[in-house]
């Protein structure tokens, strides 16, 4: 690869955390359990590698209906690691720090911040995010922004595995990614400055 040329590599993240119908439980929060990312290479329109890494949670427990909506189980997650040390992971392996990534919303974004700060975890991505959802929306002159299983829709494309599964929610942002790239409508997060948000 010629070396002056930009890596052109993304992280595609998509989290799931543990959740309830009503209230939440005295004394629990809300906690990363699945970490989906898949690597998108932009210049060759491919999506490279898919990843998981199961998160066991400290503060609270994984209910029924977190079950019924993810698939995941309290037994299933019990064999995951600590937060920090996924995000450890994501930093060693997955050049998470120096790698623009992207997430369906911003809602992975904050839950990061969120669970870093409570924490006192070093956060484990670059500032260099891309809000897809955003990007799809004005891309495609909508009004009201898209679910993932929409977006997957308008741009003719099925949706592949389970929804809410990070794994393979992170699989099928990827191919939305891509989509967008192929139109020419989507920010090539290696060029943009390091440092931004993109967009806000």
């Amino acid at each position: 690869m010629d070396s002056s040329r930009p890596e052109g590599l993304v992280n595609v993240v998509d989290v799931e955390a543990t959740c309830w119908t009503g209230s939440r439980p005295p004394g629990q929060v809300s906690e990363i359990i699945e970490i989906g990312l898949t690597v998108v290479d932009l210049h060759a329109s491919q999506r490279l590698a898919r990843h998981r890494i199961l998160v066991r949670p400290a503060r609270s427990t994984v209910s029924e209906f977190c079950t019924e909506l993810t698939g995941l189980t309290q037994h299933e997650v019990e064999r995951g690691v600590t937060f920090a040390e996924a995000c450890r992971l994501l930093a060693a392996e997955h050049r998470a720090g120096a790698r623009p990534w992207a997430s369906w919303g911003d809602y992975d974004r904050h839950q990061f911040t969120r669970q870093c700060q409570t924490t006192g975890t070093p956060y484990p991505f670059g500032r260099r995010h891309t809000n897809a959802k955003a990007v799809f929306t004005k891309a495609h002159g909508l009004r009201k922004r898209p679910g993932m299983a929409q977006a997957l829709g308008i741009a003719g494309r099925r949706l592949e595995g389970r929804h809410h599964r990070g794994e393979d929610d992170a699989w099928n942002i990827a191919a939305l990614v891509l989509h967008l790239w192929e139109r020419g409508t989507w920010p090539d997060a290696a060029e943009y400055p390091a440092g931004r948000t993109h967009p806000a």
